[in-house]
């Protein structure tokens, strides 16, 4: 019987391997890890950083010698004329003669190495620039990625907390509803007291259940950030009660953190950087460049394709060669102008991010302050009504106090623990938020 039941639940292991693995238990240091592993949008800005690699590459290429080689065969029908001698001697007409053979080849191997580019210096300024914004942008993906995840694990575990909460509140309303019913039968109770405790029963269930619906779409969210499969299920192990006694900043700590660490408030002061560059390579394309150039080259002619008994002369030589812009359609002024309107335009904008941080520090450190003085009242009123539906529950049970003020305490109580929850969370993302402006996204 035991080998029969073995196969049977190897056989649905393979037939339905997502249900037959058990939930795993996921922290929420291992749902950021995650994350940082296998997200997408976070694989494809380090492939981004690897793209700003090979620009570099590019921009230093243009200190290093161009070498190419080409060859070129050639078989003529009628050969090229050469005018002032040959057989056609007219007296009023420049004679011509066609000379050498039907079939030519060509082969030349050249060389360009650049001596004085003014453009190729700010090019590789502006490539490690941009190296370095791609890395930033892929910092300011991470800490925005780290920041969803945290964000969605703790309204899981809060909808955890509320379904539970809920279930809790129900079933003290069901106890209240059967001994309403049971004093009812007895004649000791009113018939609207049992309706009454039926309603509460009753109104308790579609807030069940639309909690129960936004924990699905919530983990649904979860398991998008951290790049698992929508159908893989695991259980979060860590408590919405995460234990935090740091201090909050200052508001000057918090701006000066956020702009010495916060890559999306660094990317803003390397533009500056990026856009001065433009402007050194726009002006450089109005100065001259030199390089020094050589070609050996390598001709023969023959008839027939008789490459064999043909000759094989070959012609050298290396020189400078100097190239003086002079007009191009005032292109060149027009992309100086360009760039430094660019400049203009990202100075602006940088000083206008660095107006709006001061007031995201102060939002946000207002939110941390009240959101810490919410928690310790609501954890006070918790502790009182808990003390209070205790006391009423004792009552009660001893005929001295009445099933409404049973239902009321309970109420209270429900209501009490539902705002500790509530403070608890909205602490818990505020102190997020916080870290994730000053730069301290782990």
């Amino acid at each position: 019987m035991k080998t029969i039941v073995k196969n049977i639940f190897i056989v649905w292991a393979i037939a339905f391997p997502s249900i037959a693995i058990s939930q795993r238990s996921l922290s929420l240091q291992d749902a950021v890890q995650t994350a940082i592993d296998h997200n997408p949008e976070l694989r494809a800005s380090q492939l981004e950083i690897q793209n700003s690699t090979q620009q570099q590459v590019i921009a230093r290429s243009a200190l290093l010698p161009v070498v190419q080689a080409s060859a070129q065969v050639n078989h003529y029908f009628q050969l090229n004329p050469f005018f002032g001698f040959g057989e056609t001697v007219m007296s009023d007409k420049i004679p011509y003669g066609r000379f050498g053979g039907e079939d030519q080849l060509t082969t030349v191997i050249s060389a360009v190495q650049p001596i004085f580019n003014p453009q190729a210096f700010p090019g590789i300024k502006q490539a490690g620039f941009r190296y370095e914004e791609a890395k930033l942008k892929a910092d300011a993906k991470r800490s925005s990625t780290v920041l969803l995840v945290k964000q969605s694990y703790l309204q899981t575990l809060l909808l955890n907390e509320r379904i539970e909460l809920q279930n809790e509140s129900f079933k003290r309303n069901e106890r209240v509803l059967q001994d309403s019913r049971v004093l009812f039968l007895q004649g000791k109770g009113l018939r609207v007291d049992t309706l009454r405790a039926y309603t509460a029963v009753k109104n308790l269930e579609p807030v069940l259940i639309k909690l129960k619906f936004a924990r699905e779409t919530s983990k649904l969210n979860l398991k998008t950030l951290i790049g698992v499969d929508s159908v893989e299920d695991f259980q979060l192990s860590d408590s919405l009660f995460l234990v935090d006694n740091t201090s909050i900043p200052s508001e000057d700590e918090v701006n000066n953190a956020a702009r010495s660490r916060n890559p999306e408030y660094r990317l803003f002061e390397l533009q500056n950087r990026i856009s001065e560059q433009q402007v050194a390579i726009a002006s450089a394309a109005r100065m001259p460049t030199v390089a020094l150039v050589g070609q050996y080259q390598l001709l023969s002619q023959t008839n027939n394709f008789d490459y064999a008994k043909a000759y094989y002369p070959s012609a050298s030589f290396v020189g400078l060669q100097l190239s003086v812009p002079i007009f191009n359609g005032l292109s060149n002024h027009a992309k100086v102008k360009q760039a430094n309107l660019t400049k203009t335009e990202t100075a602006l904008r940088v000083n206008y991010v660095y107006d709006q941080l001061r007031a995201s520090v102060h939002q946000v450190v207002a939110n941390s302050l009240e959101t810490k003085i919410r928690l310790e009242t609501t954890a006070a009123v918790e502790e009182t009504a808990k003390l209070s539906y205790g006391i009423t529950e004792y009552r009660y049970k001893r005929g001295v106090s009445s099933r409404l003020e049973l239902a009321d305490a309970s109420l209270e109580l429900s209501t009490a623990q539902s705002n500790f929850i509530e403070a608890v969370y909205d602490y818990l993302i505020a102190r997020i938020a916080l870290q994730h402006l000053m730069g301290n996204y782990e």
